[in-house]
C-alpha cells in the first residue's frame, strides 16, 4: 500500500511540477500582451482583443500554476501557531485543512464542467454525461457561448483550462494528503 502512496505522489508531482514550469513563462505572455495594448493605445488604433486575452491568460497562469505553488508549500499560511509545531502536528492540522480544500475543489471542478457544457451549448443537469458523450462522438456541441465584450471570444478555451487546472489542483491535493498520511505513520516523504 504504501509503494501505491509513493508512486501516486511521484507520478502527480512530476506532472503538476513540468505543468507548473511550462504556466510560469506565461507572465511574459501577459506582459507582451499588456505592451502591445499600451503601444496600440498610444501610437495606433487600439486594439479590442488586449484586455481580454490578457484576462484570459492569467486565468491560465493562476489556475494551471495552482498546484505548482502547492506543491512547493508556497502558499499562504498563519504561521502564528503552525511554525512552532512538530513535523507530525503540522501533517495531522494539514490531514485536516487539505480535506476541506478537496471537499472545496470538487465543488469548483462540478461548476468548471457544467460552465464548460454551458459554454458549448448544453443546457441540460448532466454537464459530465454531455462532456463525455462529445468525447466518445455520441453528443453535438450547441450553440457556442461568446463573450459579450466587443470582441466576442468563444468562452469554452477559458473554460476548459479552468476544468484542467481544477482536475490538477485536485490531484495535488490529494497527493498532499497522502504525503500527510505517510509523515504521520513515521515514513520519509
Amino acid at each position: 500500500m504504501l509503494g501505491v502512496l509513493h508512486g501516486y505522489i511521484r507520478v502527480v508531482d512530476a506532472v503538476n511540477y513540468r505543468v507548473g514550469r511550462v504556466v510560469m513563462y506565461g507572465i511574459f505572455v501577459l506582459m507582451g500582451i499588456l505592451l502591445w495594448s499600451s503601444i496600440s493605445k498610444t501610437f495606433f488604433l487600439p486594439t479590442l482583443w488586449t484586455l481580454e486575452m490578457a484576462q484570459f491568460v492569467m486565468v491560465a497562469y493562476y489556475i494551471l500554476g495552482g498546484p505548482y505553488s502547492i506543491q512547493l508549500g508556497s502558499n499562504v499560511r498563519m504561521d502564528l501557531l503552525y511554525g512552532e509545531w512538530s513535523l507530525r502536528k503540522k501533517a495531522w492540522f494539514d490531514l485536516l485543512t487539505v480535506m476541506f480544500l478537496i471537499f472545496y475543489l470538487c465543488v469548483l471542478l462540478y461548476g468548471a464542467v457544467s460552465s464548460t457544457a454551458y459554454s458549448l451549448g448544453y443546457w441540460g443537469s448532466e454537464p459530465f454525461s454531455f462532456l463525455g458523450g462529445l468525447v466518445a462522438g455520441t453528443e453535438e456541441v450547441g450553440r457556442l457561448e461568446r463573450s459579450s465584450s466587443a470582441w466576442r471570444p468563444y468562452m469554452w478555451p477559458v473554460k476548459t483550462v479552468m476544468i484542467l487546472g481544477m482536475f490538477l489542483m485536485l490531484l495535488q491535493c490529494i497527493s498532499e494528503l497522502f504525503k500527510d498520511v505517510l509523515r504521520i505513520k513515521g515514513e520519509t516523504v
